[in-house]
């Protein structure tokens, strides 16, 4: 595995979290630098090794274990199997506990105080431990003990109620967001989070302890759209692509297929006017300014959709970039790797897998001129590296193999 130089090089994690919002803010962590071990359960591992098709194929052309949802949540770490039921298992987790700088888990809550792997028994042992759990709903409230799913807290959250077409619109009704976003959204609220706490950790010396649910980062998300009902008392509704503030923001169609138009000022607007041959509309009073184009939203669409269509995408697109005016296509995951964009920020990268491949990795976005990030290694086979954490641990062989036959990993 690629050794990292990155900002966090001189960090240690314990991941004992699986799924997907805390092992995405462990990996955006690898992908700092640090080091983090992953532990998963012996003979099963992460839920997401099994959420497939599709699988990594390996030399052979043949399915493996390796499910491309686990893939894209897990590089840049060490995967040791640990049975935290079991007391020799519990013993490792304290062992890499006492050198760890951060832990994550996403256990409902109190299921691991039942182990003695709780923040208070883990920091005990470890004082600058910064120990971070995630859960759906947090450590506190009336739905603490039960689990959630992103989907579950895209609903719960107010996010598919804003997402979708409009009622009475051909396709009107809720849409969840088509990736994980809350899973995304928190793993990074975690990452954050935790690098906080290591921050203040600096200055005080002490660790801390850090509750995270999945409901609260939706909930902080809603960003403009709670305002919105917040400052007017109007509950937003949905209303496709169209943006509930600035306009025009919307999906139109030119001659040979469809583009997105997204004006975000009224100097914009007055220059998409010109290149439509309608420089009256930007002095209109009903769209002179971006307050009037939302309040008259339907007649300007219609002039728009008409102007639209007496043009190709390439043309239209062509026209409105040496304008400055955003606008773009609307690209399928096989487009957008092939972007000369993405391609020049190198956002494609293959690392080599155990299994005698090369696995495709979204690369991270962090660009850094001073700590340049390294390619991290593959998304660790199960319990890849359980041997060589425990040998690091102080366990000879006669040690691994007693514990493997306790079932403890």
């Amino acid at each position: 595995m690629t050794i990292a130089k990155g900002p966090l090089s001189h960090v240690r994690v314990l991941d004992l979290s699986r799924i997907l919002a805390a092992p995405w803010a462990g990996q955006i962590l690898a992908d700092l630098g640090a080091e983090v071990i992953k532990i998963e359960r012996p003979g099963a591992g992460d839920d997401t090794r099994s959420w497939g098709p599709p699988f990594l194929k390996d030399a052979d052309g043949k399915d493996t274990r390796e499910a491309g949802y686990y893939l894209a949540v897990n590089r840049g770490k060490r995967s040791i199997t640990v049975s935290i039921e079991k007391p020799e298992g519990q013993k490792i987790v304290k062992a890499l506990a006492a050198r760890a700088d951060i832990v994550l888990e996403n256990y409902k809550a109190g299921t691991l105080a039942r182990y003695g792997l709780d923040e208070a028994s883990l920091r005990k042992i470890n004082p600058r431990l910064i120990y971070c759990s995630v859960t759906g709903f947090g450590q506190t409230g009336p739905r603490r003990d039960q689990p959630a799913y992103d989907f579950l807290i895209q609903a719960m959250g107010g996010l598919m109620s804003v997402t979708g077409e409009r009622d009475g619109r051909p396709g009107g009704g809720p849409q969840k967001v088509g990736i994980p976003i809350v899973d995304l959204m928190t793993g990074m609220y975690t990452a954050v989070s935790v690098l906080a706490a290591l921050a203040r950790r600096n200055e005080t010396g002490t660790g801390d302890g850090i509750d995270i649910a999945m409901l609260d980062v939706q909930v902080a998300t809603l960003s403009n759209q709670a305002m919105n009902y917040l400052v007017s008392g109007k509950v937003p509704q949905r209303s496709g692509n169209a943006h509930p503030n600035i306009q025009p923001q919307d999906v139109y169609a030119c001659a040979d297929g469809d583009v997105i138009l997204v004006v975000g000022n009224d100097g914009q607007f007055a220059r998409l006017c010109e290149v439509f041959g309608h420089a009256g509309w930007a002095a209109d009073e009903r769209f002179a300014t971006n307050a009037q184009r939302v309040r008259n939203i339907g007649e300007l669409s219609a002039l728009l959709r008409g102007a639209f269509a007496g043009w190709t995408r390439a043309a239209l697109l062509a026209a409105l970039d040496k304008a400055g005016v955003p606008c773009g296509a609307i690209n399928s995951v096989a487009d957008v790797f092939e972007d000369p964009q993405v391609k020049a920020r190198g956002m494609l990268r293959h690392v080599p897998h155990p299994h005698g491949v090369d696995v495709p990795q979204v690369a991270s976005p962090m660009r850094f001129a001073e700590a340049r990030l390294q390619t991290q290694g593959a998304p660790p086979l199960l319990g890849q590296h359980s041997e060589e954490i425990l040998a690091e641990l102080g366990y000879d062989a006669a040690g691994i193999e007693a514990l493997r036959g306790a079932g403890a990993i």
